[in-house]
């Protein structure tokens, strides 16, 4: 099968797709850096940020399941329109308080939690809206544009927010990020996405919750493989944490932190790039080997090596990780039905958006009762030897790039696995 017989960019649903969810991760990108910035500036209080931060988490991980249903019952297009437009509207609040010159936490807080409601509404509606508007052999060149898109998006949007907050203040940049989100909606209502499946019966939202998590379970290369990520992520998470004191404290200060930073993001943007123009038979015994290699950072900092070798194993395992991410939209979107994948792809959001923090969180109180270069060793082994057990699947081994298996047990639509 030729992944790119289709040229995804004569494809005009998805070249407004491609725009639309461009600036969709930027202005994603934005917000981080400017609410940090906003919340210090405001109190200066480490606890108000943090209450911050964490109200927009929580809904992210108690909803991340509904978004799904919801992108599974209703047009796709239409979920990430409300989405997106209700993650602007938040946007343009919190602007309004700063430029009005009064900030109550109270109030961010709320915010906030809108904020992350939308990215729990959104989320999910990625791959129905990419298996929605490219054809098949076409899926794996357009999931990697995603992915550069969101790799520039994660690059360049701490600075941008930076200058903006500096530049125009808290209050504008917030208002920029609000009308950023915007246009991103607007760019939705002129994708179009074919109609749900007139004859599947009608099912209750608990049902159809249910019958998600029946078509997660029921597929052991899918389920283990979230394990997988759910590991990287925790290892992602604690690097984040330690990198940049290994770096302040033993290898010349945050301008290496930063350089060794930005090699990886250039690595997770050239992975996207690059794995459109691979050919991988068995999709995810490329994706074991690619998660694998995200240990090499984990131990590189863990001895550590010089800054140089820093940049290079953190680039190579972000390059993994951005083939892997392009390779595994492109495996999910093939072997789900439609009418199931947004649930699919809410389960997987849902371990991500955990198992990071979490990392973020442990990894500083573990490393002061054993030191730093422990944890990162632990978890270079762990990720190693849970991409390893995965490899072994015979499920895993048997998915093929050629195309999905029948599945008598899919739900709703008598799709395939």
């Amino acid at each position: 099968m030729t992944e790119l017989a289709v040229p995804v960019f004569r494809l005009p649903g998805f070249r407004r797709l491609l725009a639309g969810r461009s600036v969709s991760f930027l202005a994603t990108a934005l917000v981080p850096t400017a609410l940090t910035l906003a919340v210090i500036n405001a109190t200066g209080s480490a606890g108000d940020l943090g209450l911050v931060l964490a109200a927009e988490l929580v809904p992210q991980l108690a909803l991340l399941p509904v978004g799904g249903v919801l992108a599974d019952r209703l047009p796709a297009q239409r979920v990430a329109f409300a989405a997106d437009l209700l993650r602007g509207l938040a946007q343009l609040g919190i602007g309004a308080e700063l430029l009005l010159g009064f900030v109550r936490i109270t109030d961010l807080i709320v915010l906030s939690a809108i904020t992350g409601v939308g990215i729990a509404f959104g989320t999910p509606t990625m791959s129905p809206l990419v298996s929605a508007v490219v054809p098949g052999d076409a899926r794996l060149a357009a999931n990697g544009h995603l992915g550069v898109a969101r790799g520039i998006a994660l690059v360049a949007g701490p600075g941008i927010a930076g200058v903006l907050v500096v530049t125009v203040g808290a209050g504008w940049s917030f208002v920029v990020t609000g009308m950023l989100f915007g246009a991103a909606a607007a760019t939705l209502r002129g994708v179009r996405t074919p109609p749900r499946n007139p004859a599947a019966p009608s099912t209750s939202f608990f049902r159809e919750l249910a019958d998600g998590w029946y078509e997660v379970r029921t597929r052991p290369w899918f389920w283990t493989n979230l394990l997988g990520h759910a590991v990287a992520n925790l290892a992602a998470g604690a690097l984040m944490t330690l990198g940049p004191l290994i770096a302040v404290r033993s290898l010349g200060g945050e301008v290496t932190w930063v350089v060794v930073y930005q090699a990886g993001m250039a690595g997770l943007v050239a992975g996207a790039l690059a794995a459109p123009r691979l050919r991988f038979g068995r999709p995810l015994v490329a994706t074991s080997v690619c998660g694998a290699l995200f240990a090499l950072p984990l131990v590189a900092f863990a001895v550590p090596v010089a800054p140089w070798g820093l940049a290079v194993a953190y680039g190579v395992g972000m390059l993994g990780i951005g083939t892997l991410n392009t390779v595994w939209q492109t495996t999910m979107q093939r072997h789900f039905p439609p009418t199931a994948l947004a649930r699919a792809d809410s389960y997987d959001a849902l371990l991500s958006f955990s198992a990071r923090p979490l990392g973020l969180a442990v990894a500083a109180p573990v490393a002061e009762l054993t030191g730093i270069a422990a944890p990162l060793v632990t978890l270079a082994v762990l990720v190693v030897a849970v991409h390893l057990v995965i490899l072994a699947l015979p499920d895993v081994r048997s998915i093929s790039a050629s195309g999905p298996r029948r599945n008598r047990r899919a739900i709703n639509d008598g799709g395939t696995e």
